[in-house]
């Protein structure tokens, strides 16, 4: 369960401005057919989040427990200085074509996610945590909790959110997360 909720939570509060956040709300605004872009978004998130879960069970394997400990710790503490610098949309990314609603928004958001710090956050947590199932589905809710209501209440709902501090809290949480895996390595 704790995989779950820190996953949860992390990428949940992670998310809040980030591309993939501001990607849903050009999707919205442009398709105004929200169910197809959750259903895609949905499905691009959990291919993305399966695919980092498995590259950080097998980083998780090849370490011993304080160094996987030591890397998790040092890669939440990034995470947390990254999500003080907030992510802008590019102008190719905002871009989407003809097709369907679900069809662009399955592709933009798996080609958004990757290298994105919410996948980054997946590896690592999967890596720290023996369930992958539990990281995948923490991670794939908190993504979704922090773009439905993006998606279904588009423009107004993003402008009204007070993003400063939101990306504070997330800098907290990762930092916080990072502090524990810190202290478990026993190396500071």
């Amino acid at each position: 369960m704790e995989a779950f909720l820190i996953s949860l939570s992390s990428v949940a509060t992670a998310e809040m401005g980030d591309r993939t956040q501001l990607l849903a709300l050009v999707l919205a605004a442009k398709f105004r057919r929200p169910w197809p872009i959750v259903a895609g978004a949905f499905c691009a998130t959990l291919a993305s989040h399966v695919l980092a879960g498995l590259v950080g069970v097998w980083a998780g394997k090849l370490l011993t427990p304080t160094r996987l400990d030591l890397m998790v710790g040092v890669s939440m503490i990034a995470m947390a200085l990254w999500t003080l610098k907030p992510d802008k949309l590019d102008e190719k990314q905002g871009e989407v074509t003809g097709a369907s609603a679900f069809v662009t928004t399955l592709i933009a958001f798996f080609i958004a996610e990757i290298g994105d710090k919410t996948q980054i956050a997946t590896v690592a947590l999967a890596a720290a945590y023996s369930n992958l199932l539990a990281v995948v589905s923490g991670t794939t809710c908190g993504m979704m909790a922090a773009n439905i209501p993006v998606i279904f209440l588009g423009n107004a709902f993003a402008h009204r959110l007070p993003l400063k501090a939101i990306h504070y809290a997330a800098a907290a949480l990762f930092l916080g997360v990072g502090a524990v895996f810190l202290v478990r390595s026993k190396v500071f």
